[in-house]
């Protein structure tokens, strides 16, 4: 990779969940040579390709999760604008009054709580979990970033950098809504690769690490 990995806990975990998702292809390349009509190979790339998404959509999570508390905790005036206007019900409110717990544990509970079950798969709702705990336009600075470590060779910028991840997103979505069938057809499926897939988990670690490093 371009930079050093982050050795926090949460990162640490999107990489192994990234390396269940490359366990998969390889398995799904072990048995390509015993094709046979009760084992599609295809269906090893297409789970690969959904945990995938989800080992990022898990990472942001955390990542939010961990970086809140950390601000909160510090109780800084150049916390970010939207974590300062972040409302806490009344309950947490008291129970932080009464000392029966932090405000940077009420907070991040608070924001666990609001976001936990929301998928951050789509950029829109993921810069606007990200406005908690940074001011600046991930999308953006992550695409220069990789063009950085790119030498120059690439020109993404935010809008194609989200196209990218959208691109991968969508078809982790066919894959686990639509069971990968062909628009209009109960039957047959859209074909996939190891090579495809490789290539879409490769691009996940790469944008997860631009946007660690743009977060800092």
């Amino acid at each position: 990779m371009p930079a050093a990995q982050p050795q926090t806990r949460e990162f640490r975990a999107f990489l192994t969940n990234l390396e269940y998702a490359r366990k998969m292809i390889l398995a799904g390349q072990s048995l390509a040579a015993f094709q046979s009509p009760v084992i599609d190979i295809g269906d090893f790339y297409r789970a690969a390709w959904v945990q995938a998404v989800s080992a990022i959509d898990h990472w942001f999570h955390e990542e939010l999760y961990r970086r809140v508390a950390e601000l909160a905790g510090e109780d800084s005036p150049e916390m970010p604008y939207q974590l300062t206007k972040f409302e806490l019900p009344l309950v947490k409110v008291e129970e932080v009054r009464r000392g029966t717990t932090t405000l940077a544990n009420a907070v991040s509970e608070h924001v666990r709580a609001k976001w936990g079950n929301a998928a951050l798969q789509n950029p829109r709702k993921i810069s606007e979990a990200l406005k908690l705990v940074t001011e600046v336009d991930i999308w953006a600075k992550a695409a220069v970033q990789l063009n950085e470590w790119n030498h120059g060779r690439t020109s993404m910028n935010a809008q194609t950098l989200k196209q990218k991840y959208n691109s991968i997103t969508d078809r982790r979505n066919r894959i686990a809504h639509d069971a990968d069938l062909l628009d209009g057809d109960l039957k047959r499926r859209r074909p996939i690769s190891d090579a495809e897939v490789t290539d879409a988990i490769d691009w996940i670690e790469r944008i997860a690490l631009a946007i660690a490093t743009v977060l800092g």
